[in-house]
């Protein structure tokens, strides 16, 4: 049950910091709002670091090293794909494909699920599709590009929650900390090679840094939620983070949520249910 709290903390900050990195990059060029999200999700897990400790063996720097080149790409891709819209289609099919892989790494590393969670591991999928159902014809369609950017967003973070469980369990936030690392100087390197690029438009400082904190928070407790469970059903109940996304921009936005989305909200609530019996 603890690790499904917390798996449900790290989804609803994961949607709440997409939601503000969307909007972020919406606002100028989404290098500008990964520059400010990065550093300052950094920044949490450094002050995170005296009260949770960490380690830094070599397994814990190598798998870090390589969720920080996943996030790095997470960053852009997504950010991109929200900022491109509409949020509340396109967030569902990342997180659809994010949760595929992890669900299938811990299948395969031999995580068993009894009845309830056989049950509930396909309706928290089927959740997720659902939650991004439009109106028919006059429900907003995304462009092929956009739907690319949201394939790719959602492998980038799928690699990187794969890379996280597989760091040693007695490294604490050692591996984010080495993740961020990277993933800030691959960003800010990026950003000196397009400068030119970028155009004249300031990020929104507060939006980023918000979303990048968030970030963080979310990555820490799904590290921590998957350590203390499985992380097949870990992945797919952080996976349901579109929901917050998708209320987000119905406030924000007035983005209209259809009745298959509502469906897809109590599809999820069923499913956490069920695998909560696991």
């Amino acid at each position: 049950m603890f690790a499904l709290l917390l798996a449900l903390g790290s989804s609803l900050a994961y949607g709440c910091a997409d939601f503000l990195g969307g909007l972020g990059a919406r606002k100028a060029h989404v290098l500008r709002t990964v520059m400010i999200a990065a550093p300052a999700s950094l920044a949490l897990e450094l002050l995170l670091w005296p009260v949770l400790g960490a380690s830094f063996a070599p397994a814990t720097i190598a798998w870090g090293a390589a969720s920080g080149v996943a996030s790095a790409a997470a960053f852009a891709l997504l950010y991109k794909t929200l900022a491109i819209g509409p949020m509340n289609v396109l967030s569902p099919i990342t997180a659809l494909v994010s949760a595929m892989l992890p669900v299938g790494v811990g299948l395969v590393q031999g995580e068993h699920l009894g009845p309830a969670g056989l049950l509930g591991l396909p309706l928290a999928l089927a959740a997720v599709v659902l939650v991004s159902a439009g109106h028919g014809a006059k429900a907003a369609r995304p462009s092929r590009t956009a739907l690319l950017l949201a394939f790719g967003a959602g492998a980038a973070i799928a690699l990187q929650l794969v890379f996280l469980h597989q760091a040693p369990s007695d490294s604490w936030v050692g591996p984010l900390i080495v993740g961020r690392t990277v993933s800030s100087a691959v960003t800010l390197a990026a950003a000196g090679l397009m400068f030119r690029r970028l155009g004249a438009e300031k990020p929104a400082y507060g939006i980023s840094a918000a979303a990048g904190v968030l970030d963080s928070v979310a990555n820490l407790l799904f590290l921590l939620a998957a350590r203390s469970g499985d992380l097949a059903v870990v992945a797919v109940i952080t996976a349901l983070y579109p929901a917050g996304t998708v209320l987000l921009a119905r406030g924000v936005l007035a983005e209209r949520i259809y009745r298959g989305q509502l469906i897809g909200l109590g599809t999820a609530a069923v499913a956490v249910s069920l695998l909560a019996l696991t």
